[in-house]
């Protein structure tokens, strides 16, 4: 009896073999193919998981100390690879850059889509900048009227205190010199008694 994985090959290869002996040749291929495709997939799958125990393995065993000769060379093979490894990975995005910009700008539609699209991003980014700068300028006219209200209310604060002074001192002067009056016509008037009592 044919196995449930096995079945749709088999009843692909019983279909084809109907049709002809090429069809069949064609029909082997392309199974093999699959079945290559499926062992190769299978066989990096298997040496990934050796490589994750592996490095676990690794993880977990503690570390033997290393002799001074070892740290040396090992920090002398990162001082030279690790600028190889920069100068690699600077070329991959330098080979890349150039490879989208060859593909953006092959054609005269890619390069108008392309300028198009930056274009509305130009357009965004100012709408953007004027909303920003727009809410900052309405921001400092807020504080600066905040501000000029303040200084404005203190100003009249101090303003109607010192009305308030000046009218209670001026009253208080103007009681004073009345007193004075007074004191100084009554003090007439007792003088002119006197001297009315002993003439």
């Amino acid at each position: 009896m044919c196995s449930g994985a096995n079945l749709p090959d088999k009843l692909v290869l019983i279909s084809l073999a109907s049709r002809g002996k090429n069809t069949l040749s064609m029909a082997t291929t392309a199974n093999n193919t699959v079945k290559t495709a499926a062992t190769k997939r299978s066989t990096t799958a298997k040496k990934a998981a050796a490589t994750r125990q592996r490095k676990a393995a690794q993880a977990a065993a503690p570390a033997a100390p290393k002799t001074p000769v070892e740290r040396v060379t090992e920090y002398a093979e990162k001082a030279v690879l690790v600028p190889v490894g920069a100068a690699l990975v600077a070329r991959d995005t330098l080979v890349s850059s150039v490879e989208e910009i060859v593909t953006t700008y092959t054609s005269r539609d890619k390069a108008e889509k392309d300028l198009k699209a930056r274009q509305r991003k130009l357009d965004a980014n100012l709408r953007k900048f004027e909303r920003r700068g727009t809410t900052a300028r309405n921001r400092a006219v807020r504080e600066v009227k905040r501000a000029q209200t303040k200084v404005e209310r203190e100003l009249r604060q101090r303003r109607n205190e010192t009305v308030r002074i000046v009218k209670r001192n001026s009253r208080e002067a103007e009681r004073q010199v009345k007193a004075t009056g007074r004191d100084m016509q009554d003090g007439a008037e007792s003088i002119v008694n006197r001297v009315a009592s002993i003439a």
